[in-house]
């Protein structure tokens, strides 16, 4: 079955939808980025982890990785402990990283209700059942907890 014409507007919104998830504007200093938002989830699923670890599960380069994880540092949200500089420091949340978090994850859930917030309930439960079957079926990272998979990123 060729869906070529559907395909292809998919593909544009889910480009608009990741450029709009990138450059979003912050609210204000205190809140993070979305590729810190993402840092800062990995790293709760994952406490004592390394930033090669966090690159090799986004898929990206470690000076990316080193430089969310630096802004990270600096604003108090992560900790890196003492470790052998060869494999990377031990990185964990502090108190105000997870509180950081907890109130990022709230505001963007509360975002995602006020978009949806006058679509019938059957449409919102039909749209996260699609997303999920999409990722599912689409995405070239297994769903782990490790490995992509955060909800809340």
């Amino acid at each position: 079955m060729q869906h070529s014409a559907s395909v292809a507007l998919v593909h544009e919104e889910l480009v608009h939808l990741v450029q709009q998830l990138m450059t979003g504007e912050r609210s204000d200093v205190d809140t993070p980025t979305f590729a810190q938002h993402s840092v800062l989830s990995y790293i709760d699923r994952n406490p004592g982890c390394r930033a090669t670890q966090i690159a090799d599960a986004f898929g990206v380069h470690r000076s990316t990785v080193s430089r969310q994880i630096k802004s990270c540092v600096d604003s108090g949200w992560v900790s890196a402990d003492i470790g052998p500089v060869r494999s990377g420091h031990p990185l964990t949340l502090t108190r105000d990283g997870e509180r950081t978090l907890d109130a990022a994850n709230r505001s963007r859930q509360a975002e995602v209700a006020d978009r949806v917030r006058d679509w019938p309930t059957d449409d919102v439960d039909t749209f996260a059942r699609l997303l999920h079957q999409f990722r599912s079926t689409a995405s070239p990272i297994p769903d782990n907890p490790t490995r992509g998979g955060d909800p809340n990123a």
